[in-house]
């Protein structure tokens, strides 16, 4: 101990006196806050980062500033997991008819069931590739309708069109809008939103941000689930992919663009309003 102080350049009677000072005010608070952030950090399986952890805490009855979570967090090496970048699925290359891009990035939706955003991704499991198709409410980001299959084709995005319009109430006017990929631009996919009075709106050739909301959500699952498993069966995947999407995305997960509230809260709050 003596020579670490001559190392140091500190005196035994200083050495003494720090070691007798009372804890301070801030360093009893972080004590006590440091367990918490690791209980949220757990909770949401290292998904949050400081502003959602923040949120979380402060609705437990712990009012805290994110900046403080964000320093705590970054000295105890604890981070949110980071996203990554991710290759094209759909085929553009085909003879079907393409629509204007209507929406043109207007990603701001005042109400539920005006705009619906299109995609699909993909997925590894030691029995070959799942490839997922989703349809978002782009009001609360909700996930309204999804399916998934071994292959890419026009029967798997039209399912979860399917199951988006058994759960909502559509209206004619509603704007349906998605890449140009054949999997949307197919004869059956686009009969069905005619049959319901929707608009199409499609994105421009090869560019992704004209969707950007749903590929959003395609990084924020591969970044919170699938990059964190390995899956060996497809079906294990489906079933991991249901709870996320159905019980922890729509229900639990705080949203940045919602005041970080979840899909679900979100519209719930907005029908009392």
């Amino acid at each position: 101990m003596w020579k670490m102080c001559a190392v140091l350049s500190v005196s035994k009677s200083g050495y003494y006196a720090w070691l007798h000072r009372p804890e301070s005010t801030r360093s009893r608070e972080e004590r006590v806050l440091l367990p918490l952030i690791r209980m949220v950090y757990a909770r949401h399986k290292k998904r949050y980062g400081s502003p959602r952890i923040a949120e979380a805490l402060c609705e437990e009855g712990y009012a805290v500033k994110k900046n403080r979570i964000a320093r705590m967090m970054r000295e105890n090496g604890i981070r949110a997991r980071g996203k990554r970048k991710f290759r094209v699925t759909t085929n553009a290359g085909h003879r079907h008819p393409v629509a204007a891009n209507l929406l043109d990035r207007r990603f701001n939706v005042t109400a539920p069931n005006r705009v619906w955003v299109a995609d699909l991704t993909y997925l590894r499991t030691a029995e070959g590739w799942l490839y997922l198709a989703a349809v978002m409410d782009l009001y609360s980001r909700r996930i309204v309708g999804w399916a998934m299959g071994p292959r890419i084709t026009a029967e798997l995005t039209l399912e979860a069109l399917q199951q988006a319009l058994g759960r909502r109430t559509v209206r004619p006017g509603l704007l349906h809008h998605s890449d140009r990929g054949s999997q949307y631009a197919a004869d059956a996919y686009q009969r069905m939103l005619q049959r319901y009075g929707i608009t199409v709106s499609m994105s421009r050739r090869k560019n992704c941000w004209d969707n950007a909301p749903i590929e959003s959500f395609f990084a924020t699952l591969k970044t919170e689930l699938i990059h964190e498993e390995t899956f060996i069966t497809r079906e294990e995947a489906k079933r991991k992919i249901f709870e996320y999407i159905e019980v922890y995305y729509n229900r639990e997960r705080r949203h940045s663009t919602l005041g970080l509230r979840s899909p679900v809260d979100f519209e719930q709050t907005a029908t009392l309003a």
